[in-house]
């Protein structure tokens, strides 16, 4: 018999080589219909895999991301089979699951692919589906593995297999396919019951521009066919709420192939609302007791070999910038950490002024592919809301926890309410990713664990997210779609303090060494703006909107009014501008709507008469006649809710 533990902590019973499937049939054949693959010790197995120790096990379904993970793994396969079938002699590169489906990298030889050929594949899919075909795992030595991708003619798969271990090599088998495949996959095709592919794209075998491009097609599948038609309706919201479209049409930013891809230009009324971002958390850091400091947009390259950035990004960065001075070279700055670290070194430091905390909105850059840029979320150059925090060893935990409480605040403000933090440690199974020692290590994670279990935080953990210097606590916010995404981060770090010799002086007269601090409740502004404007769909809380109010006279005759009201109001510290433009006001007010400004003042011959407005709110419409004071109030209320 052996010893299986569920997740709840109750532990079972079972005689030896128990398949995950079996346990979950002994507690219901309910959940037994509906467990895709299980965790068996930490690592994902298919469900009919003999269990043959003692083992933790959870049981995983559609509503786990590593049972998702499995289906559109398993869904990769099922297309791949598809393939097979309707064009014979298709050879397969990779074919994984990501975070919103999967794809599968194809080479059709000279046969022309498009996505006209989706509705065929799609078709065939679901009728391969239907026959519930089992997967089935194999163990395979490499010379057999060879042999059989050497007989179908798929040199992709043999390039794979040369890097793998004899012994380790595993083939999965569903009808009349067979993969190269560690798995896990499903229990059979017949979960499959609705599929659509979504695009399709060129991708380099193996990322490598010299060699072959391949056909890459992404799809997505769901174990239900209500939840396609949900999703192919969010897929519709998401277009309507994409970043760059509405960044076009709100005028925010723009791009610019001169001036170079990655790099957004802010337009005035993009630079606005940046600028009250940044007025709103530099408020917030100056309550908290941060300092403000500057630091250039270059640095010494010896900066960044000291630091460790040097080694880790260097290949990956933009290339150094020589000076005329022979020898002499620097770099674009990638973090703002080196160089606060140089200024915490200025002058000497005791124990009693602890904590230092520096904040800096400072631009870094880094090298992006240009396949992987995009829009704002994904940039060359972006302004990070970055502070770092020196303090005892001591004052770690409450400092890390007085940084949660910030960015907190800043989601609260926002409208962030859906939010998970992300425990990010070190890959214990491959430490020579990362600087510093294990001691330290282990000091950083269970600062983090601690903090965020004391702020009471719904966290879960990720080993291998850790930077390179330290572990990190990141923010996993879900915005109005359900989509997730990371934005702020705090970090605890060790190591830099050590590369950069910082010391205080305790109250024992010794030298010490302070632990640093990284932070960043946005992130960074691009992507965090990105996010919001995607979030709120462009419809901004209304102490951040660009413009607050428009006035749309109904003729040229009542611009001298509207210029007074607006002169009156803007006196009052709200913003807003008039529509002079020779339009009728029916045209006026569905422009004002497109531009998404949250309050329309209407003013023709009644309104000048009795020194009111008629107000009409975005997306709500009419609001009625109000003296400009009442109207001040209105948003004064709202401002401050």
């Amino acid at each position: 018999m052996i010893n299986i533990t569920l997740p709840d902590g109750s532990v079972r019973q079972y005689e030896k080589g128990t398949s995950a499937h079996q346990i979950a049939l002994s507690i219901s054949e309910g959940l037994a219909r509906n467990v895709l693959a299980a965790e068996v010790n930490g690592e994902v197995w298919d469900s009919t895999r003999p269990i043959e120790s003692d083992s933790s096990v959870k049981l995983l379904t559609w509503n786990d991301t590593a049972g998702k993970a499995t289906f559109w793994h398993s869904s990769a396969h099922l297309m791949a089979e598809a393939l097979e079938a309707l064009y014979p002699g298709t050879k397969f590169g990779i074919g994984p699951a990501i975070e919103t489906g999967f794809y599968y990298d194809v080479d059709f030889g000279d046969r022309e692919f498009s996505s006209d050929d989706f509705k065929a594949i799609e078709t065939k899919m679901i009728e391969l589906a239907k026959q519930k075909e089992t997967f089935t795992r194999e163990s395979v030595s490499k010379a057999d593995a060879i042999k059989y991708f050497t007989e179908k003619g798929d040199e992709y798969k043999l390039d794979l297999i040369d890097g793998l271990e004899d012994g380790k090599i595993t083939f999965y088998t569903q009808g009349q396919f067979t993969d190269l495949c560690r798995g896990p996959h499903i229990p059979n095709t017949g979960f499959v019951k609705a599929v659509k592919l979504m695009n399709v794209a060129g991708a380099y075998w193996r990322g490598d521009e010299t060699k072959k491009q391949l056909t890459r097609i992404y799809g997505v599948t769901f174990p239900k066919a209500s939840e396609l038609t949900e999703y192919l309706q969010m897929i519709e919201e998401a277009k309507k709420r994409d970043h760059r479209k509405l960044g076009k049409e709100l005028e925010l930013f723009a791009f610019s192939e001169k001036v170079g891809m990655g790099l957004p230009l802010w337009l005035p009324k993009g630079t606005a609302l940046r600028e009250r971002l940044v007025n709103f958390l530099t408020k917030a850091q100056a309550k908290a007791g941060y300092e403000q400091v500057v630091t250039p947009h270059i640095g010494h390259k010896n900066l960044y070999v000291t630091s460790g950035h040097w080694e880790k990004y260097g290949k990956d960065s933009f290339q150094p910038i020589k000076t005329p001075q022979e020898g002499e070279e620097f770099f674009l700055k990638p973090m703002n950490c080196p160089h606060h670290c140089e200024i915490y070194k200025t002058k000497p430091r005791s124990y009693k002024d602890l904590p230092v905390r520096f904040a800096e909105f400072g631009t870094v850059y880094r090298y992006e592919q240009s396949g992987e840029l995009h829009g704002l979320t994904r940039v060359r150059g972006f302004t990070q809301d970055d502070a770092h925090l020196f303090c005892m060893p001591e004052q770690v935990k409450e400092e890390f926890k007085k940084v949660i409480d910030l960015v907190l605040y800043v989601f609260k403000s926002l409208g962030f309410d859906n939010y998970t933090a992300q425990v990010s440690l070190r890959d214990p199974e491959n430490k020579g990713k990362y600087i510093g020692s294990d001691e330290n290590w282990k000091l950083s994670e269970n600062a983090i664990i601690e903090a965020a279990a004391e702020k009471g935080l719904n966290t879960v953990v990720e080993y291998g997210e850790a930077a390179f210097y330290g572990p990190k606590l990141d923010f996993m916010v879900k915005d109005a779609l359900g989509r997730k995404w990371q934005l702020g981060t705090i970090q605890v770090d060790y190591n830099l303090p050590e590369r950069f010799e910082l010391e205080y002086t305790g109250s024992d007269n010794q030298k010490h060494r302070p632990v640093m601090i990284h932070r960043a409740p946005f992130g960074s502004l691009e992507r965090f703006i990105a996010v919001l404007i995607e979030h709120c769909a462009g419809n901004f809380p209304l102490w951040l909107s660009p413009e607050q109010f428009i006035i749309l006279p109904i003729s040229e005759k009542y611009e001298e009014y509207a210029k007074k009201v607006l002169d009156e109001l803007n006196n009052s510290d709200i913003r807003g501008l008039i529509d002079f433009r020779d339009e009728k006001i029916g045209r006026k007010i569905r422009d004002a709507e497109v531009k998404k400004i949250p309050y329309m003042l209407i003013i023709g011959d009644k309104e000048m008469a009795e020194g009111k407005v008629s107000v009409r709110k975005h997306g709500e419409g009419d609001l009625g006649e109000m003296t400009l004071e009442e109207f001040n109030n209105l948003l004064i209320k709202e401002i401050t809710v």
